[in-house]
Parts: structure tokens; C-alpha cells; sequence
């Protein structure tokens, strides 16, 4: 079966709480169904969860998400209790996307340690499983390596049964095998250096992406025909001035989803050849200053 066309934009800012109000309707009212904020504790971003909230109280059918929500910064127990309730104020709006943290900015400028990928991983993956416990119904424990709960039984439940979809950002092999496992929604991107000073230049091109949509495939096995698969899109229409940290790198991406360029027509033909070919159906608008040149994209593909 055929699958539908997905959009979301990442939006980071705005100076009132009119502007950001007015971001999210016109989101609305163009063909995206997500809005995103991402989770980074340096340079000028809103939170996500406030932002979020703030956002679905402005709209009625727009979905709002974190693109993604680094696992370090909150404990889960914690975390599970604000989204839960942000999916009731949003009437069952919500979209979770996590993953490990990777930044290493955010780590030196809150005095936070930033562990190896594997442990970072791991706690992920325990902390999904808290997440998943404390949504459902009852007391919930567990007891980890990393994290420790004991017959909590946290109200409110998410409005979205058993859980709000659950978003998973992955690049490395690893998280490739851990959203195939665990996500609903895969966000395929750049694999990251593991000190977090920035993407691997070296992940990058067609063979590159295609290695890792047949991992995701293999991975998941029989629950592939279930997964979302999508990505952000980096460049639209034409090319522009690369942001620092992902600096002079997606000319190597030109032949991915990754960049659209060209006319409407040709971003459009080209994210159909990835739908009808590759089964991704989530595109993700990156940076907002593309959001004028896609909303013809995302209102033509949509219907």
C-alpha cells in the first residue's frame, strides 16, 4: 500500500508569544502536519515542552513534536510526566522524538558529562523502557543500570493509546538497530562524531543512506511494515549558506532526500521517487527560511 506524505517544519524561535502563536496557525493552514522544536541548551532556541504547549494551544489539527529531546537533560520518570501531560493539553497532538544527546556544547556549558555513545545508548534504551512503563496502567518499576523506579504510578496517561508515537533520530548503526526495535517514526540523519563536536563528514553521499534504510529493513523485520521512515531535509529550492554544524556538507547529500533543489515540480517528483521506491514518507523542513519555497511541495504531495 501506498504511503501517505508526512511533513513537519522545525521551528527554534520567535519574540512573543503572539509570533510563535501566529507560526503555528500558519504552519496550519499550509500543508504541514507537524510542528518541531529541538532540544539544545545553547544558542537561541525556545524550550521545547513550554514551546510545544504553547503551540498546540494556538491550533487545532496541527501535530507538535521535539526533534529531538535529548535523553541526558531530563530523567525519564520526569520527562514521562510532562509529555503525558502536554498530550492531554493537545488533545492527543503529540509526537515524541528522543535520542541520546550528542552535542558537545550543551554538555561543557551546563557541566554536564557527556559519557561514550555506547553508554549514552544504553541509557536510552532504559529510558525508553521507563517511558513505555510509566504510560502504562498500574504501578510501574524497574531497575537498571541507569535508572531505578519503584511502584510509581504516574497520572495523567497520554490521551494516545499505549503511547504517543515515538520518534527515534538516528544516524550510527547502533541507533539504526534501536529505532528499528523501539520507534514508531525513524528520522534517518548524519551519523555524529562521538565527541559531539559535530556530523561525520565522512557518513555521507547515496551508498551511505542506502546502507541504512537496508539496515533499518533488516533490523526490524516483521515490524518494518509498521515504521514511518522519514528525514530532514537540509536544503530546499536552492542551495544557501550551510548553519555551523552542519557546515559545507550537504552538497554531498545532493542525491538523498536530504536536498531538494530545484523547481516545485522537481522537489515534489523527487520525494515521490523516494515514497514509491524507499517507503519514506516523513519529510522534515529543516530550517525556516525553506518553509515559503516547500509549503507548494507539501500542499501538492498532502492531498
Amino acid at each position: 500500500m501506498r504511503r501517505r506524505f508526512r511533513f513537519g517544519a522545525v521551528v527554534r524561535e520567535a519574540g512573543s508569544a503572539k509570533a510563535w502563536a501566529e507560526k503555528a496557525r500558519r504552519l496550519e493552514g499550509s500543508g504541514f502536519d507537524v510542528l518541531l522544536v529541538p532540544d539544545h541548551l545553547v544558542g537561541s532556541r525556545l524550550a521545547p515542552l513550554p514551546a510545544l504547549t504553547a503551540a498546540a494551544c494556538a491550533t487545532s489539527k496541527l501535530r507538535v513534536g521535539t526533534l529531538v529531546l535529548a535523553n541526558d537533560f531530563r530523567h525519564p520518570a520526569v520527562l514521562a510526566k510532562e509529555l503525558a501531560t502536554l498530550d492531554l493539553l493537545s488533545g492527543g497532538r503529540l509526537e515524541v522524538g528522543i535520542g541520546t544527546g550528542w552535542m558537545a556544547g550543551d554538555y561543557t556549558g551546563a557541566g554536564l558529562p557527556l559519557r561514550p555513545p555506547g553508554m549514552r545508548i544504553e541509557r536510552l534504551r532504559e529510558a525508553l523502557a521507563v517511558l513505555d512503563g510509566l504510560w502504562g496502567e498500574g504501578p510501574f518499576s524497574f531497575d537498571g543500570a541507569h535508572y531505578r523506579i519503584s511502584g510509581l504510578d504516574q497520572q495523567p496517561k497520554p490521551v494516545q493509546r499505549p503511547r504517543p508515537p515515538l520518534v527515534i533520530g538516528a544516524g550510527g548503526r547502533r541507533m539504526l538497530r534501536l529505532a528499528a526495535e523501539r520507534a514508531d517514526v525513524v528520522n534517518i540523519g548524519t551519523r555524529v562524531r562521538p565527541d559531539g563536536s559535530g556530523p561525520d563528514l565522512a557518513d555521507g553521499g547515496l551508498r551511505s543512506f542506502l546502507d541504512k534504510l537496508a539496515l533499518l529493513r533488516e533490523a526490524a523485520g516483521d515490524r518494518y511494515a509498521r515504521l514511518e521512515l522519514g528525514t530532514s531535509v537540509l536544503q530546499v529550492g536552492e542551495r544557501k549558506a550551510e548553519e555551523p554544524w552542519s557546515a559545507a556538507d550537504s552538497a554531498a547529500l545532493d542525491e538523498t532526500p536530504q536536498v531538494l533543489l530545484g523547481t516545485w515540480y522537481d522537489m515534489a517528483d523527487k520525494l515521490r521517487y523516494w515514497r514509491d521506491e524507499h517507503d519514506m514518507s516523513y519529510f522534515v523542513v529543516h530550517h525556516e527560511r525553506d518553509l515559503p519555497a516547500f509549503e507548494t511541495v507539501a500542499e501538492d504531495l498532502a492531498t
